[in-house]
């Protein structure tokens, strides 16, 4: 009998090729989805891109009976269901707190009447703040969070007591982690209660911290989702992407084929329960250089991107992956370059309508005074 697996949030961007993997290694899938508009839009319709064979349940997981309805005759979890983005999380604090937080309590509950074999977490990179840092005299610290008079200089890199511009350097999972929105903070939430009601009840429990996903399929009319994914709204309508404080921050850009194959590895290798790893590239970008590999790959090198030399509240300057721990326990080996991802998104991009509301929750959040 093959084994079926529930993945709540599966109707969504990450959910949806996870479930692609799991059907092509013998699985069978069940999602649990709200189909919330900000992300499918006001029609709330099953997506076109959801596999036939997956069995789509719509429900909400702050449901205990929609949960609980959805958990019958399932062998395994992943937990996806997520309010996601760091600007929106800063207003919609009570929206953020439910899905995420009381989302995961909602589905644990079911899971100690109804144990299964094996429960997934998608956690976030948004949880360490600010990543790992070398000093110019060859030690390693924690970065810290800057000061809001250095930003309003327009100062934006991480500096020691002494002042001294620290270099950034790939982040383990043993980095402590720096709450800088309650987005993070909901994830952590997440992470947390799943590892410790997994171990409190017998049910092996992996964590994954996701670093900055792309691909198809991503929601390109939500403003607040994947930066990919809002760079490619602002130039299909014309429009150059806003890039905040001098577009030089580095992050860790992962195809979301490669997320897929870390999730189904975290489910088979038996080893990885009860442990926490970062699924990422392993190889850091700026932003700025991103937008512009995006620019050329749409053939729009014409529109160059608008740096704010802004602050966004929430926001960190560098954090990008050591994927270590994943290669060496569950075997993870990133397949899709940035470069080759892009290409395909482009293809998909020719057949999708995007609204652009990037302008307006720019506007949204410099009233509410969480820009600088």
């Amino acid at each position: 009998m093959r084994k079926r697996i529930l993945i709540t949030g599966g109707a969504g961007f990450i959910g949806s090729h996870l479930a692609d993997e799991l059907l092509r290694h013998g699985y069978r899938v069940r999602v649990l989805d709200s189909l919330s508009p900000q992300v499918h839009g006001p029609d709330a319709q099953r997506p076109s891109y959801l596999h036939p064979e997956v069995e789509l349940k719509v429900g909400d997981v702050r449901n205990p009976e929609a949960v609980r309805a959805a958990l019958r005759g399932v062998d395994a979890v992943y937990h996806l269901a997520a309010a996601v983005g760091v600007g929106q999380s800063m207003y919609q604090i009570e929206q953020y707190t439910s899905v995420n937080n009381l989302g995961a309590a909602v589905l644990l509950e079911a899971l100690i009447e109804r144990p299964v074999e094996h429960l997934v977490v998608a956690s976030s990179m948004s949880i360490y703040g600010e990543g790992l840092y070398r000093a110019p005299d060859g030690s390693v610290s924690e970065g810290q969070e800057r000061p809001l008079e250095q930003l309003k200089a327009g100062d934006w890199e991480v500096r020691n007591a002494e002042g001294e511009s620290l270099t950034p350097i790939p982040t383990p999972e043993t980095k402590t982690p720096t709450l800088a929105s309650v987005y993070a903070l909901s994830k952590y939430d997440q992470e947390r209660l799943c590892l410790m009601t997994g171990r409190a009840y017998g049910i092996p429990t992996v964590a994954l911290r996701f670093f900055n996903v792309f691909g198809t399929r991503q929601a390109l009319s939500n403003p607040y989702t994947g930066v990919l994914a809002i760079f490619a709204s602002r130039y299909l309508n014309g429009n150059p992407p806003m890039i905040y404080e001098d577009g030089l921050q580095m992050r860790d850009f992962v195809s979301v084929y490669d997320i897929a194959q870390a999730c189904r590895l975290a489910l088979e290798v038996k080893e990885a329960a009860g442990q926490v790893f970062n699924v990422g590239s392993g190889h850091p970008r700026t932003v700025l250089e991103v937008a512009d590999l995006m620019a050329k790959a749409l053939g729009k090198d014409s529109i160059r991107p608008e740096v704010t030399g802004q602050y966004r509240v929430g926001d960190i300057r560098h954090c990008f992956a050591d994927i270590t721990r994943a290669r060496d326990v569950l075997g993870y080996a990133p397949q899709v370059s940035l470069e080759d991802g892009l290409g395909e998104m482009t293809e998909w991009l020719e057949g999708q309508v995007a609204q652009d509301h990037v302008e307006k929750a720019r506007e949204e959040l410099a009233a509410r005074g969480l820009t600088v």
